[in-house]
This record gives structure tokens, C-alpha cells and sequence, in this order.
């Protein structure tokens, strides 16, 4: 399984992204997703969507977005298996917001699938996060304009990703690839 970001990795970060018609897809995105699904991986996306809580948009809206999505990926002939998101403000203390595991717990449940081989493609620290506390490959794709930004929130103590994509394609062509021997 391979698990991805959606803002900022699937589709343009928007910052509470309430319109589908917007909806984009980015570079390598279509073409990364078919490559993951001929080499036997799952993609579930899990995003964070507080736009919901704080009254921006609902969750009809997220759902929307990603029939959107779902449907310029068929385009392309590939789809994301299954989409998973948090409508909790930061503040409300949920379990279910990344960095926390529970809906990437939720999707091994339902989907019946361990975690060996597995990944995650993201573009913020918490993506990354979440893959080191689950021991999965960790590949970041910084979102285009804000590369340095986003490098920036990897101070020391916090989790590095495994490889630094140029996008999506790449990220997944990564994960595609054997998993490198530790150094010696």
C-alpha cells in the first residue's frame, strides 16, 4: 500500500480548497498512480481537512473533490483506491488528524493489508512523520514555489523522508525500486 497526501501532492494546495470545478491534477500525478497499481500497490489517500470544521466548506464538498479527482485519474485509466480525510480543527484533539495514526490504522483494517513494502508520498513534515512512526518508506515531493519552506520544517529530532522527489512520478517510480540496503 501506498499511502498519499492530496493537497500540495495530488492536486495545487488551495488552502481550504472548497470549489471542485478547481480542481487540478499536478504534474506525474496520473501517471505515477497507474505505475504504483501495476507494481501491486494499493494508493489511499489521507488528508487533512479542516476547512470542514471551521465552516469553510463540507463534507459534501470534500466528497466532491474527490470524485473530481477520481474522475480526471480515469481519464489516465487509474483511480485512488480509497480516500480518507479528518474534518477536525487542530485544536478539537482528535486521533484521527495527521500526524496521528488512526486512519492510516483504519485503512490497514479495512483494506486487510500490512505494512511491509509500504509508503507514503507527501509534501509537509507530518506526511513524513506519519511514515516514520509506522516504519514505512518516507518520500517527500515539496510542493513547487515553497520548496525551502518546506525543507525548513525539518529541524533536528524530527522525522527525514528517504528520498526528496521532483514529483510524483518520481516519488512513486522511488517507491517502485527495492528498498536500499543500510549502510554499513
Amino acid at each position: 500500500m501506498v499511502y498519499v497526501d492530496r493537497d500540495g501532492t495530488i492536486n495545487p494546495d488551495f488552502h481550504y480548497l472548497s470549489e471542485p470545478d478547481r480542481i487540478e491534477l499536478l504534474p506525474g500525478v496520473t501517471q505515477g498512480v497507474a505505475e504504483l497499481h501495476k507494481g501491486g500497490f494499493l494508493v489511499v489517500c489521507v488528508t487533512n481537512q479542516s476547512g470542514i470544521a471551521r465552516g469553510l466548506y463540507t463534507r459534501e464538498t470534500v466528497e466532491q473533490i474527490h470524485e473530481r479527482i477520481q474522475a480526471r485519474l480515469a481519464r489516465g485509466g487509474t483511480r485512488i483506491d480509497r480516500f480518507y480525510y479528518c474534518p477536525h480543527a487542530p485544536a478539537d484533539g482528535c486521533d484521527c488528524r495527521k500526524p496521528k495514526l488512526s486512519l492510516f490504522l483504519q485503512a490497514e483494517r479495512e483494506l486487510g493489508l500490512g505494512r511491509v513494502g509500504s509508503g507514503i508520498i507527501g509534501d509537509r513534515w507530518l506526511d513524513i512523520s506519519v511514515g516514520a512512526q509506522l516504519g514505512l518508506r518516507r518520500v517527500l515531493v515539496p510542493e513547487r514555489g515553497i520548496e525551502a519552506e518546506t525543507l525548513a520544517e525539518f529541524t533536528p529530532g524530527r522525522p527525514t523522508p528517504e528520498y526528496t522527489a521532483s514529483d510524483f512520478l518520481d516519488a512513486a517510480r522511488y517507491l517502485l525500486r527495492p528498498r536500499p540496503e543500510p549502510p554499513t
